[in-house]
């Protein structure tokens, strides 16, 4: 999930159906009912039956477990980054750095996945694809090039698109997995075979680190996973028992991260390096990435089983994830250039830890928030309509639309004359 290792980067009813995103984080909404059209009265005549409105479609209303999840992940995401500087400070806090670090990006991936399930070639969702991920892509590279150079009196940064620096590789590791969405609907054994690429990934130094390869590669099981994952699946992980049961497999975790601690290199953890390049024979690259893939599977499962199910007050904050995402890495990577945990050493004891995190949890809350969204939308969700040709189905309803507006006013005309 980070890149700081390297210069270049890191209510009991069934859950609803997943809709298209609108946004460029997968958008969690419930289906609207679709209630069937009021039949004409007896006493109205025709043209004016014909003329009448039809209702207006019910808004659909986002789910709030997905939110819900969206924004504790996030949250975690914001803590294991503040974590970071402080895993040398001993195995407790390294060993509840590896904890979230299994599951937490995991669960992101699944429900992005989730979420992509209807993604296919059609116009408006490249057009959204490309606004929602790809510009908000480009513009952050950038400004995370720029921040480096000040903020880490580095001039010589260079900007490039093909090397993913700090956060911006999950944009475009989203973009890729999106796009191969209609392949994975046609494959035999989707789950095996992208667990089998990433194997393949973690044994295969050559990659490089063009796109951030590696990490495309690595977490694309988890991208899977959640595109064959059903409402009845998560309704699953909502039973007592299994609540009751993410209890001592959390404590099984920690226990054994510390015993892992000081044996284990935390960078497994964050999937962008092959075996090799971590110092390790080939065959650790199977054996870790299926091991991770299994534990990770397992926590994430439990982090759902306790995420609140009804609308809390951070539901909301839910659909802005993603600025809270990108907007904090430039505090993050900021704390480590001007060396905040070196120039306060009571950040490296217990109670400088308890700080550190929960200032970033109200740091990436305060994110979310729908003010801080609209400033930043311009980036983060542009329209672009000027970017676009219009495709020949949206020009075919405007002009029915178009056509049905001219009936209904000649109508009304008509309806008011007689009168």
């Amino acid at each position: 999930m980070t890149n700081s290792l390297r210069p270049h980067g890191h209510s009991g009813g069934p859950l609803p159906e997943a809709r298209e995103p609108t946004d460029s984080m997968p958008g969690p909404h419930s289906p609207g009912s679709t209630a069937p059209r009021p039949a004409p009265s007896r006493s109205a005549s025709p043209r004016t039956a014909a003329s009448s409105p039809a209702p207006a479609a019910p808004e659909r209303q986002r789910d709030a477990f997905f939110d819900n999840a969206k924004y504790l992940a996030i949250v975690l995401v914001a803590m294991g980054h503040a974590w970071e500087p402080l895993t040398d400070t001993g195995r407790t806090a390294e060993a509840l750095y590896m904890t979230v670090y299994t599951f937490h990006m995991p669960a992101f991936i699944l429900i992005s996945g989730y979420f992509s399930r209807s993604f296919d070639m059609r116009p408006d969702r490249l057009r959204r694809l490309i606004t929602g991920i790809a510009v908000p892509y480009v513009l952050f590279e950038v400004a995370y090039t720029f921040f480096k150079r000040w903020a880490d009196d580095d001039p010589t940064q260079p900007i490039s698109l093909l090397d993913p620096w700090y956060l911006t590789w999950f944009l475009i590791a989203l973009f890729i997995w999106r796009l191969t969405t209609p392949l994975w609907k046609i494959v035999r054994w989707p789950v095996p075979l992208a667990l089998a690429i990433a194997v393949l990934a973690s044994v295969s130094p050559d990659i490089g680190d063009d796109l951030d390869l590696q990490r495309v590669l690595q977490f694309l099981p988890f991208f899977v996973v959640g595109l064959f994952m059903r409402p009845e699946h998560f309704q699953l992980l909502r039973r007592r028992e299994i609540r009751l049961l993410a209890l001592p497999v959390f404590a099984g975790a920690l226990a054994v991260a510390y015993w892992a601690a000081p044996r284990m290199n935390t960078a497994w953890f964050y999937h962008r390096d092959s075996a090799q390049e971590l110092g390790a024979p080939w065959w650790a690259g199977v054996v870790m990435t299926l091991a991770l893939f299994g534990a990770s599977m397992v926590l994430t499962a439990c982090f759902f089983a306790w995420v609140p199910r009804r609308r809390m007050w951070f539901t909301v904050l839910g659909a802005g994830t993603l600025y809270g995402y990108l907007l904090h890495g430039f505090l993050a990577k900021g704390s480590r250039f001007w060396g905040w945990y070196d120039a306060y050493a009571w950040l490296r004891e217990p109670y400088g830890q308890v700080f550190a995190t929960l200032v970033a949890a109200v740091v990436v809350t305060l994110l979310c928030t729908p003010p801080v969204r609209r400033v930043f939308r311009f980036a983060m969700e542009p329209t672009m309509a000027w970017a676009f040709k219009r495709d020949a189905t949206e020009l075919a309803r405007d002009r029915t639309d178009g056509k049905h507006t001219v009936r209904t006013d000649r109508t009304d005309r008509t309806t008011k004359t007689s009168v």
